[in-house]
């Protein structure tokens, strides 16, 4: 909808209310030293602020220390108890054999995804932010090609809502209308493909340790589980939210589902696959979903997390994606807190910037690019291909995988959040037997010089948007090779 010039009703509108959005408002905020007139729109009631879906605040939970480091460090917000519902040291990687663990060390937290939105509201109001509840956003306004506004209509009563800013962060989540229609020229890709998409879903239980085994639950350790058989395309876990409790379950991806499917000559669902994988565990007996008042309406759900490289430009005129909305979970794991809670400190210091510059174009606006992509984007591309090709092996290649040739250095890039190098393959090249583990090493060495190349590319993003077309088209022909190897 385009609409005439004239006064902003703000500075900063944020669309979605949830983790990514607080975030960003409070670090406006914070940048501004509480300067500017800041908006943040959701579509939820105050009292359940930032809920995904009608079933509750459905995540994995789980974040690093360092995101959370990243963010109290920079803008000055910090996480506690009851947010914080339980620490852990680290994640463990099985394979699906249970025979080799990988360990990546390095702590992190469980968040309680109910109870966090209301500490980041409050958070908000303290900074001068306007929260505005209960507004289903539908369309952007625009004139001269830039954003300028939102229209939405208030849930309940259908009346239209209209508000203009000077700049619209949008963190709507992974399905964001304002992103798929977005209604000016722009870099920004409009539309997620089908595959990059993992169908993902969890309980919240309480238990009771029917016996001692830490590769299917540790209170210290969040667990993974990579099986085809499992999570075809995608992986399992066990995420610890104290001795007795845990959020379990998994993601896949959906055309890997359905050649399982088709493969056995069944037609399970999700949920059943989510509860065949629960009912497997030997730890957990007497399974209840949690009762606890701080986990009422958020103890079961599903959802839809992005597996690829975040969008491959942030900005537009007026416009910036974070979070979800810009595809950001990482493409191995979908862990999507960490790079929302990184994107988001940065977003809110060149919003700031970009205003009082006055230039929220697509050119004031590009060092958000940059600096996502140093921070954090420069590793996303080579973890899709790597995502890729974990999803095209079977389960006996996956355990002789593991078992071979993951070096202690691997594990170390891993930890960080970096793609593995695979030095291992080449030094037992020579001994590896079979074409099926030859085909292994070769595919293993492949994304791992993908990688590099990706990496590469990635440091050399242009300075200014016209080198951006150039760019692209690189990046594009750098993954075309690197996937063609792959089926999925």
């Amino acid at each position: 909808m385009s609409i005439g010039t004239g006064k902003r009703d703000y500075d900063v509108i944020v669309a979605g209310g949830g983790l990514a959005g607080m975030i960003t408002a409070c670090s406006v905020a914070f940048y501004s030293n509480q300067s500017l007139r800041i908006l943040v729109i959701d579509r939820n009631p105050l009292s359940s602020l930032g809920k995904k879906t009608v079933t509750g605040w459905i995540c994995g939970d789980a974040v690093g220390k360092n995101a959370v480091d990243y963010m109290s460090n920079r803008i000055g917000i910090r996480w506690k108890n009851p947010e914080i519902e339980h620490y852990v040291k680290g994640v463990v990687a099985y394979s699906p054999d249970h025979e080799t663990a990988i360990s990546f060390d390095g702590e992190g937290y469980l968040l309680n995804r109910k109870i966090l939105p209301q500490k980041q509201m409050n958070d908000a109001l303290k900074l001068g932010i306007e929260v505005k509840d209960r507004v289903a956003l539908r369309s952007l306004l625009f004139e001269d090609n830039s954003i300028v506004g939102v229209v939405g209509e208030e849930v309940g009563t259908r009346e239209t809502y209209k508000r203009t800013a000077k700049l619209i962060i949008d963190c709507t989540g992974v399905t964001s209308v304002l992103r798929a229609n977005l209604p000016i020229k722009s870099n920004i890709e409009r539309r997620i493909n089908r595959n990059d998409l993992e169908a993902t879903g969890r309980y919240i239980y309480t238990f009771k340790i029917a016996q001692d085994d830490k590769t299917y639950f540790d209170p210290d350790y969040c667990i993974i589980h990579l099986d085809q058989q499992i999570a075809p395309g995608g992986y399992a876990w066990v995420f610890p939210k104290g001795d007795n409790k845990a959020n379990i379950g998994l993601g896949v991806q959906q055309k890997a589902f359905e050649t399982l499917n088709k493969q056995t000559g069944t037609k399970k669902d999700l949920k059943l696959l989510i509860d065949e994988y629960v009912r497997s565990n030997p730890v957990l007996k007497d399974l209840k979903m949690t009762d606890e008042e701080s986990d009422q309406g958020n103890s079961w759900g599903t959802w839809q997390v992005s597996v690829r490289r975040q969008n491959d430009c942030l900005v537009a005129n007026g416009y910036i994606l974070v979070g979800d909305a810009a595809w950001m979970p990482k493409p191995i794991d979908a862990g999507g807190i960490g790079p929302a809670i990184i994107a988001g400190t940065i977003a809110g210091r060149e919003a700031v910037q970009a205003i009082q510059q006055n230039d929220v174009s697509e050119k004031g606006l590009w060092n958000y690019n940059k600096n996502f992509i140093d921070e954090y984007g420069y590793k996303t591309a080579g973890l899709e291909v790597f995502r890729r090709m974990l999803q095209d092996l079977s389960n006996d290649q996956i355990n002789y995988g593991m078992k071979h040739f993951l070096s202690k250095m691997d594990v170390e890039k891993i930890t960080n959040g970096e793609h593995p190098e695979f030095t291992a393959v080449d030094k037992l090249s020579m001994f590896i037997k079979g074409v099926v583990n030859r085909t292994l090493a070769e595919n293993l060495s492949h994304t791992s010089k993908m990688n590099r190349k990706l990496v590469n590319h990635y440091h050399n993003f242009p300075e200014e948007p016209g080198g951006f077309a150039q760019w692209h088209l690189t990046l594009e022909q750098i993954l075309k090779e690197a996937f063609a190897k792959f089926r999925n």
